[in-house]
């Protein structure tokens, strides 16, 4: 049982819990959700024991999680009680090999070989991962770090299983394993979860519980169906109601194009590229066009090589055969020609406040603008902690952060590697309106994601990448997006105060739109 009676916690001048009190019964269900920043990650580390001594804090209020205290517990007495996935799967994956990583929990328990071994292949099956044993971690992609991540925590059998937003790099078939897994965990094993997420699908379907939080409190605490039916609470939060049907395989959505601008230079070419890392391929003779002014969505499951193509295409990565051309053969500028958004944001950030960051690129290349600044600020929701140390944000706000400082420079291309890592859907709106209003002012946008919402509503062109191959180049299968470069959009102004405002109109879709004086968009689709 998980019990918080006025529970707050600072990190220096900043609150992130206020007053929160919360029960979660034993063997139960809890899915919680809310804001980018409203204190997820924060509960998390509490129950985890890692606050306030190996994460500088200062906690009031009474915590218990079965009993013991975990603000005064030691983080090896809390790892028998709670296992913790964390956002980034990186930062708790450190051995040699998947088999390895999974079985460093139980042999640490001195458990007998025997029983080691069954529980590695138990974890590794539950997540789909049994035929990846010998891989390197630091080799897999996102996706299957995140799986295996939940692997190694499954390995030690907790009573409570804590998971920090475990779906976000994961494809349909990863986030159904995991979710068939945390169910059976909860229903057959007594296990009780207790789940930080911003994709709701299916989470929502087998919770017990939902608690919604804003700004370091609790805003609504019921049953799923309860909590859901407040749409009025749901749009102010930005919280993405759940669909009424589970995702579909992309293959029963994409239906072939065939349509590639016509007259027009391509802005980048792959041709028959191969690549991959060491002796491994990932990367199975690409041939690919990328045309000015496009937005490209790049679909298909974990491991297929999207990441792999995205550092090929920004140059990071040679190919071990085949061609790379840039706008007909020219080198690229780093930033200014080709912009990359990597998975994980701690790969990228690298000053010691977010305003710096925002602006390093710019200021690199002499083109830094106040205004053009201030508007990307506000656009990604990052004005008000401008002075904040990067790596002290939460995982959305870092996300958010790297996102501005790779767009602040309005790339030729600008690729973005699962930019919805941490973003409650209000806060992704906003980031994608800005995406697009470099796309009207000529940027080249390569999105890769799992997001079907992002990629119907904003893609143009969807490519599918299996196994290393492009199978498919084409759109989704009703045919309508909602916005891109090819729809013949029509902007009707208006007049507005150091603003304009009016109406885009393709005949069929319209959005509401808002010009800034920085000169970026905002869009409400209807």
């Amino acid at each position: 049982m998980i019990e918080l009676q006025s529970v707050s916690v600072q990190y220096g001048s900043q609150e992130a819990l206020k007053n929160v009190s919360l029960r979660v019964e034993d063997g139960e269900f809890v899915l919680l959700t809310g804001p980018s920043g409203c204190g997820k990650s924060t509960l998390v580390r509490l129950l985890a024991g890692l606050l306030p001594d190996v994460i500088p804090s200062v906690v009031r209020g009474e915590v218990s999680v079965n009993g013991t205290d975990p603000v005064s517990a030691s983080v090896v007495d809390m790892a028998k009680l709670v296992g913790v996935v964390f956002q980034n799967p990186a930062t708790q994956l450190f051995c040699l090999t998947v088999e390895e990583e999974v079985a460093f929990g139980p042999r640490n328990m001195a458990l007998l070989e025997e029983e080691v071994q069954d529980r590695v292949t138990w974890a590794l099956e539950a997540v789909g991962l049994e035929g990846l044993r010998d891989r390197v971690p630091a080799e897999l992609s996102g996706g299957q770090q995140q799986r295996l991540a939940i692997a190694s925590v499954l390995a030690m059998r907790p009573s409570i299983l804590v998971l920090d937003e475990p779906f976000a790099s994961l494809d349909v078939s990863g986030l159904r394993q995991v979710l068939k897994t945390l169910e059976n965990l909860n229903r057959l094993h007594g296990i009780a979860v207790f789940l930080a997420e911003h994709r709701l699908v299916e989470a929502a379907r087998i919770a017990d519980r939902i608690v919604v939080m804003d700004k370091g409190t609790i805003a609504a605490n019921g049953k799923p169906d309860d909590v859901l039916r407040d749409r009025a609470l749901l749009h102010r939060l930005g919280i993405r109601r759940p669909t009424d049907e589970p995702p579909e395989d992309w293959i029963r959505l994409l239906r072939p194009n065939g349509h590639l601008p016509e007259g027009q230079h391509p802005l980048l070419e792959l041709r028959k590229v191969v690549a991959g890392y060491g002796g491994q391929t990932v990367l199975r003779g690409i041939d690919l066009s990328i045309f000015p002014g496009e937005f490209v969505a790049l679909v298909g499951s974990n491991g297929a090589g999207k990441s792999t193509l995205a550092r090929v295409m920004a140059g990071l990565l040679r190919p071990k055969s085949g061609k790379v051309i840039f706008d007909g053969g020219k080198r690229s500028r780093p930033g200014l020609d080709v912009g990359l958004l990597f998975q994980n944001p701690l790969d990228q950030l690298l000053t010691d406040q977010v305003e710096e960051e925002v602006a390093f690129g710019p200021r690199n290349w002499g083109i830094f603008d106040r205004r053009r600044h201030e508007s990307l600020m506000e656009a990604a929701d990052l004005a008000a902690m401008r002075n904040h140390p990067p790596l002290a944000l939460s995982s959305g706000q870092q996300q958010r952060t790297t996102l501005a400082a790779t767009a602040a420079t309005s790339p030729r291309l600008l690729i973005l590697d699962e930019p919805t890592l941490g973003q409650d859907w209000g806060h992704l709106e906003r980031l994608m309106a800005f995406v697009v209003s470099l796309n009207l002012h000529g940027s080249t946008i390569f999105l890769i994601t799992h997001d079907y919402k992002l990629v119907h509503r904003y893609a143009e062109r969807v490519l599918l990448l299996e196994g290393g191959r492009i199978t498919l180049d084409g759109k989704f299968g009703n045919g309508m997006l909602l916005a891109g470069p090819s729809l013949p959009w029509t902007l009707r102004e208006g007049q507005g105060e150091g603003s304009t405002r009016g109406r885009l109109d393709n005949g069929q879709n319209t959005s509401n739109l808002h010009v800034s004086t920085g000169g970026y968009y905002e869009m409400d689709y209807s």
